[in-house]
């Protein structure tokens, strides 16, 4: 129980009854509080189990809100971490009434030993729920909003739940500035190189040696785009990674390519097309015409979804800026 008795306007004394989820709150020499000082300009002192803020009374008001959600999830044995702070202070100061806890023990159960997967923010929360109730969706938006790395973590569940008998994860070979022919090796090791982010994301959420295994027997399987063409994926969690980059024919190809108990997750950023400018990328025109089909879900993610370094998203703005700024008449 949190107890929050009010001394001034700018002044709010709270007190902590559990330690440990107390220490967990405050972080590391008090790691937490400080990032919390720094973003939002308010003072926070700690005597025992105590913490007082000082600040602008709306501003005092926000971190206790905060400092109230972010103890909740610790008594409950959510590991705090700092990004989770920053997170909580994003999704809070645009909305106070947002549920840290409905968000955050969202947990997708798979075989990690380091921390939790789960979502971060409230987009996050409703593309893990489309994916668990849809068989096709469509993660659309940035870099850095988990896109990938949530799509991963339902695939892997669903595999180690026995939900479906294998994994295939894809991605178009497009080359971005480079040219495929300079690379060496055969066919295989060119597209290696594309596909290495899909190995990373997997590798991240299982132990190597339990992920090599997987590959070897056909469990998991890693292929270019071009490798879908004439087959029928039954009982396959299958997903298309950087589809801003296939064409409308490969987009077609792939989506005809899902059989019998098998489920789909398509994600991209429309802002990074490598296609030649007479090309229509598939993923545009797929969300054009698929939107609105029952068993079809799209998700689309913003900047203040990111969840990569807080550059990040100041990065993707002015990007942003910057180009709605060329396209002004």
């Amino acid at each position: 129980m949190v107890k929050s008795p009010r001394e001034n306007r700018d002044q709010i004394r709270m007190t902590f009854e559990e330690t440990e989820s107390f220490r967990a709150l405050c972080g590391r020499q008090d790691e937490h509080l400080k990032f919390i000082e720094k973003k939002l300009g308010v003072r926070l002192t700690t005597r025992g189990n105590q913490i007082t803020i000082k600040g602008e009374s709306y501003t005092a008001a926000l971190v206790e809100i905060t400092l109230k959600q972010l103890y909740q999830l610790s008594l409950h044995g959510y590991p705090l971490h700092a990004n989770d702070v920053d997170r909580a202070l994003t999704l809070l100061m645009a909305d106070r009434s947002a549920d840290l806890a409905g968000i955050f023990m969202e947990n997708v159960y798979v075989p990690s030993a380091t921390r939790f997967i789960a979502p971060k923010s409230p987009r996050q929360k409703d593309y893990i729920d489309a994916i668990r109730s849809h068989d096709i969706v469509f993660g659309v938006g940035p870099a850095g909003t988990g896109k990938t790395y949530l799509a991963m973590a339902m695939a892997v569940s669903a595999l180690m739940n026995r939900e479906v008998n294998r994994i295939v994860l894809t991605r178009p070979a497009v080359e971005a500035g480079e040219k495929l022919g300079f690379l060496p090796g055969d066919l295989v090791e060119k597209v290696n190189p594309y596909l290495r982010p899909l190995y990373d994301a997997l590798h991240d959420m299982m132990d190597t040696d339990k992920a090599h295994k997987l590959v070897e027997n056909g469990e998991i399987e890693i292929a270019p785009l071009a490798f879908m063409r004439g087959r029928t994926l039954n009982g396959s969690f299958v997903i298309l990674d950087e589809a801003q980059n296939t064409t409308r024919e490969q987009m077609k190809m792939f989506l005809t390519r899902l059989g019998h108990d098998s489920r789909a997750v398509i994600t991209g950023d429309l802002t990074q097309v490598d296609l030649p400018e007479s090309k229509v990328s598939g993923l545009v025109h797929a969300i054009g015409i698929l939107d609105g089909i029952e068993g079809i879900h799209i998700s689309r993610f913003q900047s203040t979804d990111v969840v990569r370094h807080p550059l990040v998203q100041k990065i993707i703005d002015a990007y942003e800026n910057d180009t709605a700024r060329d396209t002004r008449p």
